[in-house]
């Protein structure tokens, strides 16, 4: 076994029992330190590394809440198991990531470190953070994007390793998938609210040009339109946006639900009485805001939980995460 050594940066910005932990950790990951092997002394590491007694003792109580080391009476503290790290790469971060990134956390063992990152569908950051993490992951979680070089990227990564989520874009025969539907599942689920839905003249799809949201659920939204006798639309600019009477509007961009809603405010327009709402992807706050708005959702919290078991198991898989129509009142 060879020796663990370590000195604190004491210009880091990080605290001395944090770069203690990730040392110990890197020490473990790298096979420097195996299960079953004993880490250093207290004493031995306070003379070695310059650190106080509670400092060493801070990080092994850390390590030993993860349940990466153990401690054992007047033998003092052993290796468990090695800290599993998975990279999780999202799109970007908003309420409905955050539904899933807390699913997929409270899911994963103690020991197992989460590296999230944003690629804000930049193909060329993409790019680099990928170049830069292979290797380094036991599992990868990817929310990818449509773009013609995410194939070459994401093809780089061990398939074994290799989980895509979201949407199944790009995506290819040996690649694990937890997805959701963008298309069909927006006609089925306009087709349950059809009660609600028939008693306005027309659907407007708020579609601004800034969104990334799969065209291919405006197309179900026209078709469901075409299917019922409904009359269709779609605002690409929301500098135009005039809501009207009688009008039911499908946003898929929580800013531009804002909007929305302000702007009936001042028009003093009343939601279901006066025109209809119908938002993408579920929140918390959704359910409260205007008394509650009607969205089409996926199932988040079970999209972050099947990514939790992939990062346990390295298991393929190929999930189809179900849509709903949840109502409330806006429509």
């Amino acid at each position: 076994m060879q020796k663990f050594s370590f000195k604190p940066n004491l210009n880091s910005g990080v605290s001395k029992v944090q770069q203690l932990v990730d040392a110990l950790i890197r020490s473990i990951n790298l096979k420097m330190l195996r299960e079953g092997d004993p880490l250093p002394s207290v004493n031995d590491l306070m003379k070695e590394s310059g650190l106080s007694r509670d400092t060493v003792f801070k990080s092994y109580s850390e390590l030993k809440r993860r349940e990466i080391v153990e401690a054992i009476p007047n033998k003092g503290y052993f290796v468990t198991r090695s800290q599993k790290k998975v990279f999780l790469f999202l799109d970007t971060f908003k309420a409905y990531k955050e539904v899933l990134y807390n699913a997929f956390k409270l899911n994963l063992p103690k020991n197992t470190m989460v590296d999230i990152n944003f690629h804000h569908y930049n193909c060329e950051l993409f790019k680099s953070i990928i170049h830069s993490s292979n290797g380094k992951f036991n599992s990868y979680i990817i929310m990818n994007f449509n773009h013609p070089e995410i194939p070459e990227i994401i093809g780089e990564i061990d398939p074994e390793k290799l989980l895509l989520i979201d949407w199944t874009i790009h995506s290819q025969s040996d690649q694990a998938r937890v997805y959701q539907d963008f298309g069909d599942s927006v006609y089925n689920c306009l087709t349950s609210g059809w009660h609600l839905i028939r008693k306005y003249n027309e659907v407007v799809c708020v579609y601004p040009q800034y969104t990334f949201h799969p065209i291919e659920s405006v197309d179900n939204v026209s078709r469901f339109c075409a299917d019922n006798h409904l009359d269709f639309s779609i605002l690409y600019n929301l500098e135009e946006l005039d809501i009207k009477v009688g009008k039911v509007y499908f946003v898929f961009e929580d800013i531009d639900l804002a909007a929305i809603l302000e702007q009936a405010n001042r028009k003093k327009f009343k939601l279901r009485e006066d025109f209809g709402i119908l938002s993408y992807n579920d929140t918390p706050m959704k359910q409260f805001v205007a008394d509650g708005i009607t969205v089409i959702s996926t199932d988040f919290k079970l999209m972050g939980k099947k990514a939790a078991e992939f990062a346990i198991a390295n298991e393929k898989i190929d999930f189809l995460v179900p849509t709903e129509l949840i109502i409330r009142e806006s429509l």
